[in-house]
């Protein structure tokens, strides 16, 4: 054994190396883990460690949409203090931040596969801090929107980097539960906003909006920046890698999952990795667009709650921050549900077929649960038009939730189980799609249900969702046929 390391390191002085470090030192010089229990591997992480980190990243992946929606109950205010009447740019003042989400994963989603994932998520954190700070302090219109895109843009990065982290920390029989806290955080967010957003604005003023924000994510950005380490396998092999050279002066060892290209191909690759996923599969081309109408809806339908509950039963604005609730409620339900079934549909599934499990098994609950959209629509408009008593309508935007969660959650699994080691990028994808749909498709709100009412404008919304609702059947059947037949090269 010891003649075998001799040969193989070139008389590379092997008495500078830890007996650890020796082990990795392979005859391909390859740089890899001590055996499959390398406490070093994430995977391998204490159970307590891994749980705190998939915590941590879904607090701050709750922030983000959290803040995205915070204001909404404001804009009345916003306007009124820069002495302005422009019913776009008052939606414009909440959908200038979304938009920044739909750009900023394209940069960061592919930058934590080349640098890792933790100097990009503090990084962005403490940038997303400052930028709201200037979202408070903002003398202008103009200010306030160039700071919320700004935020937005750096705030995306926990979104699109965290179902990276997840994969990177949970194998993939027991990933459900933990993409399901994470998903239900960046679901939760734009719900819960409005509530806290209502009564800051309604008691203080809308400023305290952005302070709100700038407190809870000082503390999350601290607490991400001490306590969670990095996860990326590339990266810390990386590191590993440099030690070794260190020791010895050997200058050649390779690690897995990191190119011998130069720096500037390896970026150019990652840049171009999500749009490569967006456009030239179709599978995530499917899912992004119908996660990006959902994603679009539930914004949509936020410009909708205040005046429909002001007018047709009398809520104050506080009263209709409350509202937004019963969407988080359904969201609530559907992520426990799917948290809860879709490890063991999947297990299940692979056993009875024998095969490892197929990414496609984790759209089986997307069937059953992406109906609930359009439901939901009926139920809220007809039910609102009508002026039935307040809880039939609020029940329906129950439902949206629930169908809403039943798409994003199978469909962020899905691109997860496919795209392990390029999971931020594909969620990238994803993210950038939705945002552009949650920034764009509620600038239509207003003026389609001004012209339309509440009735029919849900009606086409849900005329649209139910021609999307066979996607998932579809790919459920031919998705592994589909995937085969149309690789991406990354």
């Amino acid at each position: 054994m010891a003649s075998a390391l001799t040969s193989i390191t070139n008389e590379v002085p092997l008495a500078n190396l830890s007996e650890t470090d020796r082990a990795v030192v392979a005859p391909s010089d390859e740089v890899n883990w001590d055996g499959p229990d390398d406490p070093k591997n994430p995977m391998n992480w204490p159970e307590k460690k891994r749980i705190i980190s998939v915590v941590l990243i879904s607090i701050v992946g709750f922030l983000t949409p959290f803040s995205s929606s915070v204001s909404s109950p404001a804009t009345a205010q916003i306007m009124d203090e820069f002495h302005s009447s422009d019913e776009i740019l008052e939606g414009f003042v909440v959908s200038v931040f979304v938009l920044g989400n739909a750009v900023g994963p394209l940069v960061f989603g592919p930058a934590s596969e080349v640098w890792g994932r933790s100097i990009i998520l503090n990084s962005c954190d403490v940038l997303f801090v400052a930028f709201t700070i200037g979202c408070a302090l903002a003398n202008s219109l103009p200010m306030l929107m160039v700071f919320r895109f700004l935020a937005g843009c750096v705030g995306a990065a926990p979104v699109a980097i965290g179902g990276g982290v997840i994969a990177d920390l949970i194998p993939r029989e027991r990933r459900g539960k933990a993409m399901g806290i994470f998903t239900a955080g960046s679901l939760a967010g734009p719900v819960v906003g409005p509530i806290a957003g209502g009564y800051l604005a309604q008691e203080v003023n809308w400023r305290w909006s952005f302070w709100l924000v700038v407190i809870i994510g000082g503390l999350a950005s601290a607490l991400v920046l001490l306590v969670l380490r990095e996860t990326h396998v590339p990266t810390i092999l990386k590191w590993k890698a440099k030690k070794i050279q260190k020791q010895t002066g050997r200058s050649m060892l390779r690690v897995p999952g990191i190119k011998d290209e130069p720096l500037s191909k390896i970026c150019a690759q990652a840049i171009v990795r999500p749009a490569k996923m967006l456009f030239l599969s179709p599978i995530t081309a499917s899912l992004s667009i119908f996660q990006a109408l959902v994603f679009g809806y539930m914004y949509l339908m936020f410009t909708t709650f205040t005046p429909t509950f002001e007018t047709q039963y009398g809520f104050s604005t506080g009263e209709s921050g409350f509202v937004y609730l019963s969407l988080g409620v359904g969201i609530a339900i559907s992520a426990f549900t799917i948290a809860q079934y879709s490890d063991k549909i999947m297990l299940a599934r692979a056993e009875k077929k024998n095969h490892e499990g197929r990414p496609e098994d984790r759209l089986i609950l997307m069937i059953y649960g992406a109906p609930m959209v359009p439901i939901g629509l009926f139920w809220y408009g007809w039910s609102a038009q009508d002026k039935l008593q307040f809880m039939v309508p609020i029940v329906g935007i129950a439902f949206v939730g629930l169908g809403i969660m039943s798409v994003s959650l199978p469909g962020n699994l899905y691109m997860v189980d496919t795209f392990t080691s390029y999971a931020a990028s594909a969620l990238a994808a994803v993210t950038f799609l939705r945002s552009v749909a949650g920034g764009l498709i509620p600038l239509a709100g207003t003026p389609m249900f001004n012209a339309l009412g509440v009735g029919w404008g849900c009606s086409t919304l849900a005329f649209i969702a139910v021609a999307l609702c066979p996607i998932p059947l579809l790919l459920t059947r031919y998705g592994e046929l589909i995937r085969t037949r149309f690789p991406v090269h990354l």
